[in-house]
């Protein structure tokens, strides 16, 4: 899906508050990674690992398992991809879910109908809700392939499987976003944890030097420095969410993320959009595109109080004067 992400701020002129993306608000500068970066000018003039093998390491120590069950790739969505080309199998994709996962099917349509893999955005995007242990255990036992995007792993306080416990059962095919964690989304950085069987399987697929020699690097870095991990602030989170649950003619949906998926009752998410981008400069995410919701879905992620306070105020001002209209 090249067109209707978030974080699309580039169709504008001037954005000055950005909820559309679901990357984290990083109360950090990346001061210290641009600098460390500016010290390593001879990376750009040499080609990178053909695969990041290095930062694979890195990344295999950090969880305590085999090297050989880590894949880094040029973010998730390369992830997403790999692993609809190597596994092409029946698929099932729960509805509401993250729409690459359709896309990357129909890229690459299954082969092998005589088995099934399951995808599963965990914590969810868009809802921002974290699947409970139970849910997930069916899934392992009744599915040849469970695949678990967890790139919003660290935005969420619930339970999420951990790397070493997805290698205990063979069938887990494991998706990381370094992207998220460290809020660093032109980087383009994630990884895949998998069985060393199904790893070898994705390693003949891959392309070599798919992941630049700057990212590799900046990687490594960021593996050094767990004070530069994204925490949402989530009782801000549930504050946004309570007065955005007061508009009249808005319906929020319960999350355990920093986003949150919300409904209007007149007019549409694309109008809203539209409103906000160029009456108040702030951007918002037109959910009308997930599989499953409807035109007058939109998402949001909490930002600052302020900002959080004046796109409260700025919808308000949206549905009091739709609901005027209709009287």
């Amino acid at each position: 899906m090249i067109h209707g992400h978030g974080d699309d701020a580039y169709q504008y002129d001037d954005i000055r508050s950005d909820f559309s993306s679901n990357i984290c608000t990083p109360f950090h500068q990346h001061d210290a990674l641009r600098k460390h970066l500016f010290l390593h000018p001879e990376l750009i003039t040499h080609y990178p690992e053909p695969e990041a093998w290095t930062l694979e390491a890195m990344i295999a120590e950090r969880h305590g398992i085999d090297p050989r069950c880590v894949i880094v790739t040029s973010g998730a969505t390369e992830a997403i991809y790999l692993i609809a080309q190597t596994f092409r199998m029946k698929h099932v994709v729960p509805a509401t879910s993250f729409s690459e996962y359709d896309d990357a099917i129909r890229l690459f349509p299954p082969q092998d109908l005589t088995h099934t893999a399951i995808w599963l955005c965990n914590p969810n995007n868009p809802t921002g809700r974290v699947t409970p242990r139970n849910v997930l255990g069916e899934m392992v036992r009744n599915y040849d392939l469970v695949i678990i995007d967890q790139s919003y792993e660290h935005y969420t306080h619930r339970h999420i499987l951990s790397a070493k416990a997805a290698l205990r059962h063979g069938n887990i095919v494991q998706i990381h976003s370094m992207t998220k964690t460290y809020a660093v989304p032109g980087l383009r950085l994630g990884y895949i944890v998998t069985s060393r069987r199904h790893a070898a399987a994705l390693r003949r697929q891959m392309r070599p030097w798919s992941v630049s020699a700057l990212a590799i690097e900046a990687g490594k870095f960021l593996l050094r420095h767990d004070e530069l991990i994204c925490h949402p602030d989530h009782s801000e989170v549930l504050r946004l969410q309570k007065r955005l649950s007061e508009i009249e003619g808005v319906s929020v949906l319960p999350t355990d993320t920093n986003f949150m998926l919300c409904q209007l009752d007149v007019s549409t998410a694309a109008v809203l959009k539209e409103y906000l981008a160029q009456e108040h400069k702030m951007l918002i995410r037109d959910a009308s595109n997930f599989r499953g919701l409807t035109p007058r879905h939109f998402r949001i992620a909490a930002q600052t109080p302020e900002e959080n306070d004046a796109l409260v105020e700025a919808i308000k001002q949206f549905m009091d004067s739709k609901n005027n209209k209709k009287q």
